[in-house]
């Protein structure tokens, strides 16, 4: 069913919308939460807490980018029961990994998740993004979005996975250097 379908099942309050979601985004929901999670109970308990946001924010709002949408929201759901399995010692997979990665482009002292969600940091982000060609920004978004191990992206991407190292270490150095010029990191 297409995307436009489901979110007119959603406007209608027809629970039809969460099967149809389902059917379609689950499998791809369950991925971006099992990447962070590493356990399969916990990321399927991700892709039914992202149906019943869905379900709670659709209407009002209606994304242009329904994947995009059904993403963030599971990647947000999957961070935040990191975190938690984190404080109990619990956590694992490649979060850490990148999460670490990610702390070379922050200012030390703040936890990582908070300074990419600032809206500034988020504006910085994303113009970096915008400026990069189409291949880094999909190792960047699919290493630091999605959070997909190196021998993954380098698979899909058809790369070696140096290569897939090389741009990311780059690609950090570039983003260390703008958000120093743009006072964000000191």
């Amino acid at each position: 069913m297409e995307d436009n379908k489901i979110l007119d099942l959603f406007w209608s309050r027809d629970q039809l919308a969460i099967a149809e979601t389902r059917a379609k985004y689950g499998a791809h929901c369950h991925f971006i939460a099992y990447n962070i999670l590493c356990d399969h109970e916990d990321s399927e308990e991700c892709v039914s807490d992202t149906l019943l946001k869905a379900w709670n924010v659709i209407p009002p709002q209606r994304p242009s980018l329904f994947k995009a949408f059904l993403t963030k929201i599971t990647r947000n759901l999957a961070l935040n029961r990191y975190n938690l399995y984190s404080a109990q010692k619990r956590g694992g997979g490649q979060t850490a990994l990148v999460l670490d990665e990610l702390n070379e482009c922050v200012q030390s002292g703040f936890p990582v998740e908070k300074q990419l969600e600032d809206k500034l940091t988020s504006e910085v982000i994303n113009g970096f993004l915008a400026s990069l060609t189409k291949e880094k920004r999909v190792i960047f978004v699919k290493r630091y979005f999605m959070m997909l191990p190196i021998a993954d992206i380098a698979k899909s991407m058809k790369i070696s996975e140096s290569k897939v190292k090389m741009t990311l270490f780059r690609l950090r150095a570039q983003l260390k250097d703008i958000l120093i010029k743009e006072g964000i990191y000191e």
